[in-house]
């Protein structure tokens, strides 16, 4: 049986464990804190159970899915064996520099050495390592065991084979690879969600709309399409003859609206505080963890959809 190692146990890593536990890989689940990796094994039973419940789409059992992730108390041991590391440690550079130096020193020299970092490049933590061309970010898109994109992307210095090794291993595991060809900042998908939301506060921030309008503005209107096709698909087809139509007849537009959009807004106190308030009045507080679940249910839903669709 393959097997691979997931360094970090919080809300991603668990889910990173269904991903390769239901793809038919040991899953060896390490963080410095043990009681997370027990609550890994714990989210991965009950998540199992929430997806079976739904009636969507196990090849098997949850009870075979869920023996094959395995809690363990030493590093070493989770990396024993293993051709491929998913890291999920907290977001701040100093703790990757260390644990990459560790990680590096342990792992065998030919295992890959993935980050699901949301925004740190890689070359911000493996630069002085010995086996450097090895690591990378594959970032996934929360939570993973229902949203399948990640983005692959590669420090300067990362192996052209390494980063292959990657994509070839995410689409065995079910989910959806893109491949950036360099470090960005913000890489993907946050830049794009970055262009959305920074319009979204200004939105709200001028009085034009409330949050809940901007929110069903996507809910209701554009995302029903990009659930299924992207932005470039979408103006594809919103023109006769597609794209090229579409540039010619709205692009001077488009053109406006980034003038006006150019100067960035910083998200003040003021406007967080009016943005929370009425977000709290949809769903107070103590709902948040009951919405979550409710979230994930349709994404588990819309997959399977999606699935059946393609």
């Amino acid at each position: 049986m393959k097997r691979v190692a997931l360094v970090g146990a919080g809300v991603v890593g668990s889910s990173w464990s269904l991903v390769f536990a239901r793809a038919g890989f040991e899953v060896a689940v390490y963080d410095a804190d043990p009681r997370s990796a027990v609550h890994a094994k714990e989210f991965l039973v009950k998540a199992l159970g929430d997806l079976a419940g739904l009636g969507l789409g196990l090849a098997e059992g949850p009870e075979a899915i869920a023996a094959r992730v395995k809690p363990t108390a030493r590093l070493e041991d989770a990396l024993d064996g293993v051709s491929y590391v998913q890291e999920s440690a907290p977001e701040r550079v100093e703790i990757k520099i260390e644990l990459y130096k560790t990680l590096d020193r342990i792992a065998p020299s030919e295992t890959i050495l993935a980050s699901s970092t949301s925004g740190l490049p890689a070359s911000a933590f493996t630069e002085r390592l010995k086996h450097r061309a090895r690591c990378l970010v594959v970032h996934p898109i929360n939570p993973p065991h229902l949203v399948p994109l990640v983005e692959i992307v590669p420090a300067p210095w990362t192996d052209d084979n390494v980063v292959e090794r990657a994509g070839v291993l995410m689409r065995e595991v079910g989910q959806s690879p893109i491949q950036l060809s360099r470090e960005v900042n913000g890489f993907v998908v946050n830049r794009l969600q970055s262009a959305m939301l920074g319009e979204a506060f200004r939105l709200v921030e001028d009085g034009i709309v409330s949050v809940d309008e901007v929110d069903r503005a996507v809910s209701d209107g554009l995302g029903l399409r990009w659930s299924f096709m992207g932005p470039f698909q979408t103006i594809d087809l919103n023109a006769k003859t597609g794209v090229a139509e579409y540039c010619r007849n709205l692009g001077p537009m488009y053109y406006g609206l980034a003038k006006e959009q150019a100067d960035p807004r910083e998200w003040t106190q003021t406007l967080v505080d009016m943005i929370e308030g009425q977000l709290r009045e949809r769903t107070p507080a103590e709902a948040l963890a009951s919405r979550q679940q409710w979230r994930d249910r349709r994404l588990a839903k819309l997959g399977a959809f999606k699935r059946e669709q393609d």
